[in-house]
């Protein structure tokens, strides 16, 4: 029964029991009369009936009194007391507990809060041992953490239906679309792939996974290439999970930036193609020349001299076409060089390698400084030094090199020395405009198109007196930055990193109604936004959104969004006084019609949470026709949810839920700040709702629309 109903029970019975004492009385006192003294009575009640019902309601208020203060004293503050102490017991720190009742419950109320006290006390003790002993699979997933961030690669799992359970920074910045529109879904936790890449490409993968399985391939991985954000190509790798029975539980895809390297191929296709086109008709041409003289090897002179002459002509054209379509490529493959910083150590170990390995001679290497960097393409240059070591070789019969490096100023001095031999001034004007070949590796690049590409130098330098015999070929280089290492993330934390959740192969997408999807399986986005006033339909508008999303019961404080926008109006100067945000601030933000459609793909697949949701709605609704979108998925409100969950208090503004589930407000009245108070507050909320049986999205909606607060409407 309800309150109200219960309050009315109350009064009647104390009111009926008041009436029914005096009334059965009287009635045994008239019974017991005489006749005539019986009439006397009943002719005296009846001239005095006003005065009794007024004695009656009299007693009718005083029993609705006496009612009203046993309910508030006793009854409402017991029900409020049993909700305060449901909210201590499911905060996660200490929370006030009191009571305006009795002197009793009063006292009740100091004995619980000590008890919740001593019960936040062992919880913790509880908890550190439960912390202590996950502290070995803790440092595990801080590995895999850390082995993430700092992999080249981009890393990105589904599960079997296609929803992200993990990925790493370099894969969100692959799939990002910076500022270009339309704007594509967000990478993020719970997401769908398909929302990414083709479904097609997906599924194509997939079939081509379960068809290596089927052929007994005990590592089946399949590739393909797909655009990306930014007019990127990107290269996926894909392989699969199994799970416990052998079935495809998910995917592991690993991805990487092939734009460039697809335009180089598209080059050397390119030049390729112009070989082939350019060389068609000289190479018909002599080998026509080239049949004639073998077909008649006695023709008299004058004609021999014209096809020797055709076959000269056309092998020179030949020659002159080849060697433009390979300048062409050396030109944009020398364009194409990028220069990044690193040890001049590590350059020369790297040297060493591959001069011994491609070249077949010795290097020594002399001590360099651990701080002494470089700026240098390492590929092409060590591919530099190693076509030198092959003419030293080839040229001068070098079989040993002396590798050194110093810093010289802003620059890098870098020695390749030998002994013993001596070279030519003029060897350096011999080799440098050849194309850098090795054995079998041959690059149209040129020693000088290295030099230039880097903006560096390189001349013969001989050492000593007699140092003829001993010198080098040095190389200036621009010196580099010291690099820093990547922050690694402490070996131990409270929580797992944010950017992977396993437990997310458990919740498949389920293929039932919305409504009948429990609590804890749903994804939400979080939001709240900041106005120019109260008034929606009165033309406020929105200035600020600010969201964060909640996957498998946590809120994901890496996954949020937040922009200002232009309202293209006045602010009121009460509000800017909430929210601080001036109208500076929004000079040159965009306008909504831009920012709502982001905002509707990173809430996409997902249940809307706002506190007073009814206020944010009503903004939104108003300029879904201008933006040309809809939101048309669940909104769960906490201002709703609290009542439901905690009927017995009167007040559930944010600040005082928080304070009750023991959440922190930080950041209050800025839109992304509201939106994480929020988000915490509603996961407290959610484990009330559980106790009370409310375990589903339809109930707890159902639940909502019983509240008083339902009613209200902007």
């Amino acid at each position: 029964m309800k309150a109200k109903g219960k309050f009315a029970l109350w009064v009647a019975v104390l009111f009926l029991a008041g009436v029914a004492v005096p009334a059965a009385t009287g009635l045994a006192v008239v019974a017991a009369l005489a006749p005539p003294d019986r009439e006397v009575v009943l002719r005296v009640l009846d001239e005095r009936m006003p005065l009794l019902v007024f004695g009656a309601m009299g007693l009718l208020a005083l029993a609705a009194g006496a009612v009203r203060w046993l309910f508030g004293a006793y009854v409402e503050a017991a029900t409020a007391l049993a909700d305060l102490t449901r909210s201590a017991r499911t905060a996660q720190g200490a929370a006030p507990i009191a009571t305006d009742g009795a002197a009793e419950l009063v006292q009740l109320a100091g004995e619980i809060e000590r008890l919740a006290a001593e019960a936040h006390r062992l919880r913790a003790e509880s908890g550190a041992r439960v912390r202590d002993a996950l502290a070995h699979l803790e440092e595990e997933r801080n590995r895999l953490a850390a082995l993430m961030s700092e992999l080249a690669e981009g890393v990105l799992v589904c599960n079997a239906e296609g929803r992200i359970l993990l990925y790493n920074e370099q894969a969100r910045a692959l799939l990002s679309n910076r500022g270009n529109a339309p704007a594509p879904a967000p990478v993020g936790l719970g997401r769908s792939i398909f929302s990414l890449m083709e479904r097609d490409q997906v599924v194509h993968a997939i079939e081509k996974l379960e068809q290596a399985r089927a052929r007994g391939d005990a590592a089946p991985r399949t590739r393909f290439v797909a655009p990306a954000g930014a007019g990127r190509l990107v290269k996926f790798e894909a392989a699969p999970y199994r799970g416990a029975r052998g079935e495809l539980a998910g995917i592991v895809f690993t991805l990487g930036d092939v734009t460039g390297l697809l335009e180089r191929e598209s080059q050397r296709l390119s030049v390729l193609q112009s070989i082939a086109t350019h060389a068609r008709a000289p190479v018909a041409n002599i080998r026509a020349a080239a049949e004639n003289l073998a077909r008649y090897p006695d023709m008299e002179a004058a004609r021999l001299r014209q096809f020797v002459g055709i076959i000269a002509d056309e092998s020179q054209a030949l020659s002159h076409s080849i060697q433009g379509a390979l300048q062409t490529y050396g030109e944009a493959l020398k364009a194409s060089l990028t220069l990044e910083d690193m040890r001049a150590l590590d350059l020369l170990r790297a040297t060493e390698g591959r001069v011994r390995t491609l070249v077949g001679v010795e290097v020594e290497l002399d001590p360099v400084a651990e701080s002494l960097w470089v700026s240098v393409d390492s590929f092409t240059f060590v591919q530099a030094l190693c076509f030198l070591a092959a003419q030293l070789k080839e040229n001068y019969g070098v079989g040993r090199l002396r590798c050194s490096a110093r810093r010289a100023d802003r620059f890098v001095e870098l020695d390749l020395g030998w002994r013993g031999v001596i070279v030519g001034h003029d060897a350096l004007g011999l080799w440098e405009n050849e194309p850098l070949h090795v054995g079998a590796q041959e690059s149209p690049l040129t020693l000088r198109d290295v030099l230039e590409r880097h903006g560096g130098e390189l001349w013969l330098q001989r050492h000593g007196l007699a140092g003829e015999r001993d010198a080098c070929f040095r190389f200036l280089l621009p010196a580099g930055e010291p690099v820093a290492a990547a922050a690694r993330p402490d070996s131990v934390i409270e929580s797992r990193p944010e950017f992977y959740d396993f437990d997310l192969f458990s919740h498949g997408e389920a293929s039932q109604d919305l409504r009948a999807r429990r609590l804890g399986e749903l994804a939400y986005t979080v939001f709240d936004m900041e106005t120019t006033g109260l008034a929606p339909s009165a033309g406020d508008e929105i200035i600020s959104i600010g969201a964060v999303r909640i996957v498998n019961g946590r809120l994901l404080k890496a996954e949020i969004f937040e922009r200002m926008v232009d309202p293209q109006r006045p602010l009121n100067p009460e509000s800017t006084k909430v929210h601080g945000i001036d109208a500076g601030m929004l000079a040159g933000q965009p306008r909504i019609e831009e920012v709502l459609p982001a905002f509707h793909k990173f809430c996409e697949d997902t249940v809307l949470v706002a506190h007073n949701a009814a206020f944010d709605m009503r903004f939104l609704e108003l300029k879904e026709k201008s933006a040309r979108v809809r939101f048309e998925q669940p909104v769960l409100d906490t201002l709703l949810l609290s009542a439901v969950a905690q009927p017995a208090l009167a007040d559930h503004r944010l600040e005082a839920i928080a304070e009750r589930l023991g959440v922190p407000v930080i950041g209050r009245h800025t839109a992304l700040g509201d939106a994480l108070l929020t988000g915490e507050a509603f996961l407290r909320l959610l484990e009330l709702l559980h106790e009370q049986g409310i375990a589903t999205l339809g109930e707890a909606l159902d639940a909502s629309r019983e509240t008083y607060y339902a009613r209200l409407r902007y």
